[in-house]
């Protein structure tokens, strides 16, 4: 037995514990621990019958996902999975796993090869390794589709969506619900089936289905994948494997499954999705910041601004429990501003989200005011008025005044100075940004902008403030736009050069659509409102270098009104749905503006379109990097996964970056600065790591680099 499974036995019945915190995972070990105890038992005729359970907070929360790695290095450690499930299910005595937490990916493969299962009516069972661009590699797609059913088992393995328990016991995956005492209640469940013929789940054909019902199921699957997955290998090899077990003997099904998972693994797409699985949880390691800093206990809080921002930040923080004023300089935005977070709880209650006694708890929670009477009590306040440094300057100054000592006064400014904003209170130390990203209430996203004075309990108590609020925290230095929006520029500076130049609005959204982001850069732009970054360019209009191009059809585009989706035009046309439809207008006065300025216009291939707007995006990225406003290059990837719409299963722009090669990229942003100037002039650390033969994921690692 190893230190890691523990056997003992309560009068005839056999207990085996995983005890490997935090989560139970199959490391190696585990497996091997198990089967040595199933050895003990099957030689001792006092044990009737064996339950399986998890120690801790879990019974198993899936493999251990360093493992995948190591697999595909080829350096596996351990059996592995497949042999331990078939001893378990050739048992003599029935075992009957029981189910607290979790048991996802290997752990609900794990269970299924118990004879029974018994879980907790808080637990939940899902197969999620989809989103790791992989699929159950232990036959898990043999096994759940004779538990579940055909149907269930592919939406499973496809969507890698978490199941609760509940529906679990409807779905036939769990034999029964157990009150309060799991143990108890699995070893008196244990106690009923021992002596009796226990069902082996590799045997049952029950719910395989026929062959017409069957055709119908996966026909749609793969319709649907191929339209809300489009270009991912993972969920159509779960397809296949699944369908593999409705024609196949389970052996014959098992090895399809085993190629399909080879495939997936040593996929791009898979190293990816596994690379974005450890930076989310690299990005709350703070170099200069101990585990030990002491955390500001944040009971209140209080939002400047009830805009589109200042709303969905007030429903945020509302929604994680908190109660918060909520303040507006007139009555009618204040009414504006409750009324559209009164209509966003009203939809969410609409699809089904949560119900209206947790809309209207959650809304009790919001406290609108004219005043900042009550802000002395508070112990956050999120400024988030438009973007202007003299009225954030302003109103940091009344907070100043009027809130207590020890409360966190932030901004969510998108580009600002939040030292040159921190330095009209007289407590900087107390001061940093909290960029939300639009809308609020949806975007996982929040950057954490360090302000040169910001304290490391401030600093610490944000990073955790963000994982109670549902968001991804990312530390950033305090930079013109900070990390996101400093490297979206260049991007969209692209895409409307792009436009200038010849390509067509929706050839440039399209084509960065089908390399995979959430939405094209000029339809992004309608969406937030072109008019934000206009105002922004205006501000900032004294610090452009003279001589170097700049856009300018977005300018004229907002100068007209045209706005985007809250005008109902922008680049695009937009119903009373914002619905959008090309404008031939647009295209004509950009052709119009640019024979004025003497642009000669050509055609464009898609691409020269991705690969200008995504070398811009890596360059300036790779500036941010060497200059120290991001930690690494994986905290970058974060942001833009999380915050620009980027595609997981490239993993984000520098991991992206590395898998083309960074020669390849540099010596393509050699080329567009010969061809565009001096705006593609290559980022230095770009150049040496290209000459180097390094990738951005070496960075840092041997230089030390800090934010």
């Amino acid at each position: 037995m190893t230190d890691l499974v523990q056997f003992t036995k309560d009068n005839g019945i056999a207990v085996i514990t995983i005890n490997n915190p935090p989560v139970n995972a199959l490391s190696p070990g585990v497996p091997e621990g198990i089967s040595e105890a199933l050895d003990q038992i099957a030689q001792d005729d006092t044990v009737k019958a064996v339950v399986l359970i998890g120690g801790g907070r879990t019974f198993v929360a899936g493999a251990d996902i360093k493992e995948f790695g190591r697999m595909a290095s080829g350096k596996p450690r351990g059996a592995g999975l497949l042999p331990l499930l078939l001893k378990i299910e050739d048992s003599s005595k029935p075992v009957i796993v029981a189910i607290h937490g979790t048991a996802f990916g290997g752990g609900l493969e794990l269970a299924m090869a118990g004879h029974y299962r018994v879980a907790l009516s808080s637990a939940q069972v899902g197969q999620p390794e989809v989103k790791l661009g992989l699929i159950p590699g232990a036959a898990g797609t043999q096994r759940l589709p004779r538990l579940a059913g055909v149907a269930r088992a592919v939406e499973m393995c496809t969507s890698g969506n978490p199941v609760k328990a509940e529906e679990a016991l409807k779905f036939g995956i769990v034999d029964r619900l157990i009150e309060d005492d799991l143990l108890a209640g699995a070893v008196a469940f244990a106690r009923e089936v021992a002596g009796k013929c226990a069902p082996k789940t590799r045997e049952r054909d029950e719910k395989l289905g026929n062959v017409a019902d069957n055709v119908q199921i996966f026909s749609s699957a793969r319709e649907t994948a191929a339209k809300k997955q489009c270009g991912l290998i993972a969920p159509v090899a779960a397809i296949s494997a699944v369908e593999a077990a409705t024609k196949m003997p389970f052996e014959e099904g098992c090895k399809v499954e085993q190629k399909l998972f080879i495939d997936c693994l040593f996929s791009q797409q898979s190293k990816s999705l596994i690379h974005v699985f450890f930076s989310e949880r690299e990005v709350n390691k703070i170099p200069d910041i101990p585990k030990e800093t002491p955390i500001i206990p944040v009971k209140s809080a209080a939002v400047v601004g009830a805009g589109t921002m200042g709303g969905g930040i007030a429903m945020v923080l509302a929604n994680a429990g908190l109660p918060v004023l909520l303040k507006e300089a007139d009555q009618a935005a204040l009414d504006r501003g409750l009324a559209t977070i009164q209509l966003n709880y009203a939809n969410s209650v609409k699809r089904g989200r949560f119900p209206q006694q947790v809309a209207e708890e959650r809304l009790k929670r919001i406290t609108p005011t004219l005043t900042y009477d009550d802000f002395s009590s508070v112990d956050l306040v999120i400024e988030a008025v438009f973007e202007g440094l003299a009225l954030k300057k302003e109103i940091f100054k009344e907070l100043d005044r009027v809130c207590k000592p020890g409360a966190i006064l932030a901004s969510n400014t998108s580009t600002l100075s939040i030292d040159e904003i921190a330095s009209s209170t007289s407590r900087p130390d107390f001061v940093i940004g909290t960029h939300f990203f639009s809308p609020a209430n949806v975007m996982r996203l929040l950057e954490i902008v360090r302000g040169k004075a910001s304290s490391k309990e401030v600093i610490a108590t944000c990073m955790q403030l963000s994982k109670s609020l549902g968001k991804v925290g990312v530390l950033v230095g305090n930079c013109r736009g900070f990390v996101g929006n400093r490297m979206f520029g260049p991007y969209r500076r692209e895409a409307q050069f792009l436009v200038e130049e010849g390509a067509g609005i929706e050839d440039v959204d399209q084509a960065l659509s089908g390399f995979g982001m959430a939405m094209g850069p000029l339809a992004t732009g309608d969406l937030a409102g072109l008019d934000v970054g206009w105002r922004i360019r205006k501000e900032y209009r004294h610090l452009e270098v003279p001589g170097i191009r700049q856009p300018f059809a977005e300018d004229r585009l907002c100068e007209l009104g045209r706005y985007g989706q809250k005008t109902g035009a922008g680049w695009y046309k937009y119903d009373d749905q914002r619905r959008a439809t090309p404008d031939p207008l647009v295209t004509e006065l950009v052709r119009k503006w640019v024979d004025e300025a003497g642009i000669v216009q050509r055609q464009i291939s898609a691409g020269e379109i991705t690969d200008r707007c995504l070398y811009a995006l890596i360059n300036e990225g790779a500036r941010i990097l060497e200059e120290g406003y991001a930690l690494r290059a994986s905290d970058i990837d974060i942001i833009y996964l999380n915050g620009y719409g980027f595609p997981a299963h490239r993993g984000g722009p520098m991991w992206y970056a590395d898998t083309v090669g960074l020669k390849q990229v540099c010596d393509r942003v050699f080329e567009f600065h010969r061809q565009h100037g001096e705006i593609w002039r290559p980022a230095p650390l770009l150049k040496r790591l290209a000459d180097e033969g390094k990738r951005f994921a070496d960075f840092g690692k041997e230089e030390g680099a800090a934010a």
